[in-house]
């Protein structure tokens, strides 16, 4: 019990050293030179004050007050433009993308406003097969979340935001036959093509994001299929020569310790 309590106030104490010294940094406009020819992706998951703490959640005051922290020290731009410059070989100079995973109708409901509220351009990466459905997955049997329905991903679409595939199940791509990751990986964007109306959508991330679940086969159909990235999930920044097909976005979510603490870790090298 003695163990566990200062473990959490180790933790504490490491989260405000993080943000006084990203405070620091970022009012003393410091990371304009520290983050010369860097691109950061982050991304999120659930936007609620119901599952906070739960590793995937961030609340809704912490995610405006992150998106406030991305419009006043970064570019934020479309992910696409993003990927536009890795493919051109262009520098970067502070750009930012914003993506969301999986589709929880939270993203629509709470975080969207907030993006519309300050102007922000936002990709949404959704597993097809759990749109308009209640399926729980594994990871959300402690609290079962709500999905969107394809009519709230049409309103994201028809208010400019992007909405790409993240296979149809969620499914890990270096675990399963390359028939099956085609299917997957094809399957999601036939979806949403076929829902929204749309064609030509070729941003992609794989689920879980781990470098271990992502194999060469299913790396070469990505490619294939014409995608012009693919983005996984474990932290780091990006340079102008970061592949687009091993582009890393960084997780937020409520342990992070806001954005003061992110921004530490980006500026650092440490996220």
């Amino acid at each position: 019990m003695l163990s566990a309590r200062l473990q959490s106030t180790n933790s504490r104490v490491r989260r405000l050293i993080r943000s006084l010294i990203g405070a620091a940094i970022y009012r003393s406009r410091s990371h304009k030179f520290l983050l010369e020819d860097t691109a950061v992706v982050v991304a999120f998951h659930r936007v609620n004050d119901v599952t906070v703490g739960d590793g995937l959640t961030c609340s809704v005051s912490e995610f405006q007050s992150y998106c406030e922290f991305f419009r006043d020290n970064f570019r934020v731009i479309p992910l696409s433009d993003l990927v536009q410059k890795m493919h051109a070989g262009v520098r970067f100079n502070r750009e930012l993308a914003i993506t969301f995973d999986d589709g929880y109708a939270d993203n629509v409901e709470l975080a969207m406003p907030i993006l519309k509220k300050l102007g922000l351009p936002a990709t949404f990466f959704v597993s097809t097969s759990f749109i308009d459905t209640k399926f729980v997955p594994w990871w959300d049997r402690q609290n079962p979340q709500r999905w969107m329905s394809w009519s709230q991903l049409r309103q994201l679409r028809e208010d400019g935001y992007d909405v790409s595939p993240h296979t149809r199940t969620h499914v890990n791509l270096a675990e399963v036959p390359p028939d099956m990751a085609q299917l997957e990986i094809a399957g999601s964007r036939s979806d949403l093509e076929r829902e929204l109306g749309t064609s030509g959508t070729d941003l992609f991330v794989y689920p879980y994001g781990g470098p271990e679940h992502m194999n060469a086969a299913a790396m070469d159909i990505v490619k294939t299929l014409g995608f012009r990235c693919c983005a996984s999930c474990f932290g780091g920044v990006n340079d102008s020569g970061t592949s687009p097909y091993e582009l890393r976005r960084i997780p937020i979510c409520h342990e992070l310790g806001g954005a003061f603490a992110f921004g530490c870790d980006v500026a650092l090298g440490r996220a």
